[in-house]
This record gives structure tokens, sequence and C-alpha cells, in this order.
């Protein structure tokens, strides 16, 4: 029998939300059904708010220091979860992933250096590069037997003396993949022959549906430990994005230091009181729900999968390894990136990513979110198929 009910409707109107609040300003109209922003619709566990909770009982909120519970916590998590042994001196922070890997970007690289990306990917990876003057190095992803993989032969191809970083999503967003390791090996051979260092988004690193096993770019190798930094945050997963806090793990201790200098300069590595206490309670409490939550999104996952097979046959649905984002293929219709969101926001009156914002290798596609309750999933499934019926 479920502890938590992950069916629960908790409306999100009024509380300054982007995913519903901000509906009028993106979608030009407050009647869509959000089903975008990556984060979910279920009520943050107990465990988080109850220690949030606690440390307002004592109502002075002036600067801290993340004590060692909270590294214990992480160093924990890592050894249950993904078997990887993670040291304190190793742990790093910063407010988000998003924030994180714009900081190693910097701490990595010099203007004009070369920035490997995977597209499609997560679309701030793109601006992660433009942004701090970077020269972005376009490696696509390719399709091979209904899942993306990489295509190692154009990688070779682009690689200049210029090229410094490989930026990483892992596991895959909006694809869902969760990279094998021979993948990941390969992957990490061609850097190391050629001194790319890895920065690898691992945010959705908890969300790994049976028959996955999501393996940390720096358990790949000692040697690829000392090449690269991972990312990662319980925001996707116990749904705190709003409390702004990621971490960050770097074995080496020169690449360590250096980000370390990048991170203090903007006087970044405190943090917020609150999202320290929430980190350090989802790490050492949140196994349990984790397991319902998984449970819940792959069911969700099914019933999506099972509709579209009925219902929207034209839509290829690429079948997830993790993640609670789905990756749709509605290029049947004929519709370019434009028309297609177009459609989907004006008719079906349907919140989702249009897929170029992926790159545009994602001309065509859509992702769409199930982490919310099966009516809200229903009722935008049903939209879209109403929608869609006439064509």
């Amino acid at each position: 029998m479920s502890k938590y009910n992950f069916d629960e409707i908790i409306p999100r109107e009024g509380t300054n939300c982007i995913k519903y609040d901000a509906r009028r300003q993106i979608f030009k109209s407050a009647g869509v059904l959000p089903l975008w922003v990556a984060d979910t619709d279920f009520r943050t566990p107990d465990f988080i708010t109850d220690a949030i909770k606690k440390r307002t009982e004592h109502e002075i909120f002036g600067y801290t220091f993340k004590p060692d519970s909270y590294y214990n916590s992480i160093i924990y998590w890592m050894q249950r979860r993904h078997n990887w042994t993670v040291k304190k001196e190793w742990i790093s922070s910063s407010p988000g992933v998003v924030a994180g890997l714009t900081l190693a970007v910097e701490a990595f690289s010099n203007p004009g250096d070369g920035v490997v990306v995977q597209p499609p990917v997560y679309f701030p990876f793109f601006s992660c590069v433009k942004g701090t003057g970077r020269k972005m190095v376009q490696n696509p992803l390719k399709i091979e037997n209904g899942r993306y993989t990489f295509d190692f032969h154009d990688l070779k191809s682009k690689i200049t003396k210029e090229t410094r970083l490989l930026m990483l999503c892992n596991p895959q967003n909006p694809g869902g993949m969760v990279w094998k390791a021979e993948e990941l090996e390969e992957l990490s051979s061609i850097c190391i022959d050629n001194n790319i260092i890895i920065i690898s988004d691992e945010i959705h690193s908890d969300l790994i549906y049976k028959g996955n096993r999501h393996i940390p770019v720096s358990m790949v190798s000692e040697e690829t430990a000392q090449n690269s930094v991972v990312l990662m945050a319980p925001s996707k997963t116990f749904n705190v994005a709003g409390l702004a806090t990621s971490v960050v793990i770097i074995p080496d201790r020169k690449k360590f230091e250096l980000y370390e200098k990048a991170l203090n300069l903007g006087h970044l590595g405190m943090g917020n009181i609150f999202g320290s206490v929430a980190l350090e309670a989802a790490y050492t409490y949140g196994d349990e729900w984790l397991e319902e939550l998984l449970e819940y999104l792959w069911n969700n996952f099914l019933y999506l999968e099972n509709f579209f097979k009925n219902n929207l046959p034209k839509v290829k649905v690429m079948k997830p390894e993790a993640t609670y984002l789905i990756w749709l293929d509605f290029r049947e219709y004929g519709m370019d990136d434009s028309e297609l969101t177009k459609f989907i926001v004006r008719k079906a009156k349907v919140g989702l990513n249009n897929g170029a914002r992926f790159g545009i290798e994602g001309d065509g596609w859509m992702r769409l979110n199930i982490g919310c309750p099966r009516s809200i999933l229903t009722e935008g499934l049903e939209r879209l198929a109403n929608a869609f019926s006439g064509i």
C-alpha cells in the first residue's frame, strides 16, 4: 500500500509559480494546461517540509556554513543510490545546476575556446556556451533502435586543438536515455585523448526506471574521475527547485580549486539555509518516497504510451529510461516547429516544450512532463487527441 498520495491535486495558482501563473505571459492564454516546465505537481515530501519548519523555529537566519551532516547526507546518498564513493573534499555547490554549468565553463576554459554540446539537449547548455563567449561545437546525437546514442565519428571529426570542454547530459534530457557503460567509456576515452574536460549535468540521476542503472561519469574510471565535473541536485527528484541548492562533485583537486575560485568570486558558495536543510533531509530520508514516486511516474508513462497508441498513432513516443520528461515525435503531421507549437497551444490548449529549443534536431518534436497527478495528465492527453482528431 502506498504511503504517499501522488493523485492529490494541489492548486498552484497564486504562488508566483512559473508553470501556472506565467501561462498568460508565455502562452498568451491562461486556459492552457501546462505540461512543460520541469518541476512536478506533487507535494514536497513531509520529511523535507518538517525539517524546514523546525529550522524556522529558530528565528534568526543569518550567515551559516554547511555542517558535516550535510556533506554526509550527500556521501551516503551517492553510495546508496549509485554505489559511488564520494569524498567530502570533492563536494562543492552552486545555486542551481545551470549556474554550476556556467561557472564550470568559465573556470575551465577561456573565451573563444570550443565547447562540445550534443543536441537535442537541455537548451540552457546553449546559453552557457554562447553567453560566456565560448565557441559551440555541435555533435548531434543519433537515433538507433528507438533511443539516442552518441555519434563518435562526428565527434572526432569536429574536435580541434581549441576544444576544451564537453557538456554531457546524463541522463539525457529530453530523450530520457540512461547512458550505458560502454557509451560513457568511449566518450570518456575520446575526451581524455584530446584533453577535453567533461562537465556532466546529472540532475535527473535519481529518476531512473527499473532495468536501467545510472552511472555517474566519474565512475567510468579513475582517469575519467580526474577529468570530470558532476553536477547533481535534489530539485527535480523532490520538487524543491525553488530552494536553489545543487551539488558539484570534482575529484581532481586542481579543478576543484579552480571551480571554487569562480564560485566564491560571486559570493555564491554559502547558498541558503533552507536549501541546505532541504537537501540534507531529502538525501537522508528520501529513499522510500523516491521508490513510490518512480512507480507512479512509470505508470503515468505506460498510460501515456497506451493513449498515444490508441488515439494518436502518428505520434511516436520515445521510451524513457529516466526522467519524467517524455519526448514526442509529431513529424508525421508535417508541421514545422512554429506551426506545431501554435496548433497545440491554440487548438489543444496544452502547453508543452517545443522541440526546436533543444536544437534543430528537435524540430517537429515536443517534450511533455508526466510529473503530475494522473487526472491532469489524462486531461492534457484528451485535449491533444481532440485537437488532432480532424487532421
